[in-house]
């Protein structure tokens, strides 16, 4: 028995090539609800999402990230997205990453359930450890200390997604 959440898990792909175009914001809306929906350890929300959809902020992240992760110059680690949601958690929250991690899951399936393409692209935890992602905090008043978990690019994508790689063996034990 398959439904059409069944589906959307089943079928959603990360995206490489974004179409400059901005989503909608009724639809970037309901995406980020949706994160905000995510279970989380105890029930303590320990997450935060920081929707970036200002041109220049997205490209002063991009090219942290591509510092980061060590890119020659020009390369754009969000594959041309025009949307980026940061997902920081709360340091002092025992379950922060798998929080954070959940959240970022919510965040993609949803997107594919609007047929919005995502990624998940790491090196959030070193942006905000810098002075660079602590300004970011600063500037938008939040306080407390939070660990950078991920970011979810987002926007329609440029291809067709590709058909899921087969499963491999042995994914499943059952006792």
């Amino acid at each position: 028995m398959i439904n059409e959440t069944l589906k959307v898990l089943e079928s959603r792909r990360s995206c490489r090539k974004f179409k400059p175009d901005m989503i909608k914001d009724d639809e970037l809306k309901a995406i980020l609800r949706a994160g905000t929906y995510a279970a989380s350890g105890m029930g303590k929300q320990s997450a935060i999402i920081i929707a970036v959809t200002d041109k220049k902020v997205r490209d002063e992240i991009s090219e942290a990230n591509r510092k980061i992760g060590g890119w020659n110059e020009g390369f754009d680690p969000f594959y041309g997205a025009p949307v980026i949601l940061v997902v920081l958690a709360k340091k002092d929250v025992a379950t922060h990453v798998y929080d954070g991690s959940l959240v970022m899951g919510n965040l993609m399936n949803a997107a594919a359930s609007l047929d919005i393409g995502s990624i998940w692209i790491h090196r959030a935890r070193e942006e905000f450890e810098s002075d660079f992602g602590k300004d970011i905090l600063k500037k938008l008043g939040i306080e407390g200390d939070y660990e950078g978990i991920a970011h979810c690019a987002l926007g329609y994508a440029a291809d067709p997604a590709k058909d899921a790689a087969p499963r491999k063996e042995n994914y499943v034990y059952c006792i």
